[in-house]
């Protein structure tokens, strides 16, 4: 039986359940990927997987800074996000706008992050930027469509909208990051990565949305705990109480 009392039906679209269906797939394979310790090359795992490359005889092929990489994978998808508040008939009633709106300011949050927070020592392979940027661009569309895919069909019975409630530069060597969420996970901005898009999904209440939620879950779960062990292998004093993405917990 259909969840209808919490998702929209699938839509009608073979272009939406076929990229719902790859989008968890791919995401879910590039989590196992990175468990098994097959990282894609960016971050602090640029300089293991370009180590990796160089022992084999490769160059790993044309390569972008780390912070143009970076930007690459966000821009577009902000871009996309934000487009679709000016083309005709994107974004029709509140549900939509508010799932537009959050992609937009979300992807901008990333891009604001690129510029003017984060610092950046290693090289981005350009199809690793580009992997991550079709995959972002790929999923704001397609969540902006699947949403308008639901016009005149009946909301879901629980409203999960009702549910919400109001609320030095030149220093690029690695660190073990400090205070805050810091203290208790390696990785904090993954958990509220995974809140972000669980919150898409709880505006938009589509298939895809909610595949898209597990999917981006399963291969951040699985980054965090490769970056937990990349931590304890560079970083003697790394402290065992700290956890890879869920204080206390996980």
């Amino acid at each position: 039986m259909w969840p209808s009392s919490l998702l929209y039906p699938p839509p009608a679209s073979a272009f939406v359940t076929a990229v719902s269906v790859v989008s968890f797939a791919s995401l879910a394979s590039a989590g196992l990927s990175e468990l098994r310790g097959q990282h894609m090359a960016y971050s602090k795992f640029w300089h293991v997987v370009s180590g990796q490359q160089q022992k084999k005889g490769g160059t790993g092929g044309a390569q972008l800074s780390g912070r143009d990489g970076m930007l690459v994978a966000y821009a577009p998808a902000l871009v996309a996000a934000a487009a679709s508040f000016v083309v005709p008939g994107t974004v029709e009633g509140l549900r939509a706008e508010l799932l537009a709106a959050a992609l937009a300011v979300h992807f901008l949050k990333r891009v604001f992050e690129v510029l003017f927070i984060h610092r950046y020592s290693g090289n981005m392979p350009l199809n690793t930027a580009l992997t991550i940027s079709s995959s972002y661009l790929l999923s704001a569309i397609t969540m902006i469509y699947a949403q308008h895919l639901t016009v005149g069909l009946p909301d879901p019975t629980t409203d999960l909208l009702s549910q919400l409630r109001k609320g030095g530069d030149d220093d690029t060597g690695y660190k073990i990051p400090k205070d805050g969420l810091f203290e208790f996970v390696t990785c904090p901005h993954y958990l509220f990565e995974i809140t972000g898009f669980f919150g898409f999904a709880m505006i938009s209440q589509t298939v895809y949305a909610l595949a898209m939620a597990f999917g981006t879950a399963a291969y951040l779960v699985s980054r965090s705990f490769a970056t937990r062990r990349w931590y304890e292998s560079k970083f003697e004093e790394f402290p065992a109480s700290i956890k890879a993405l869920v204080p206390y917990i996980l």
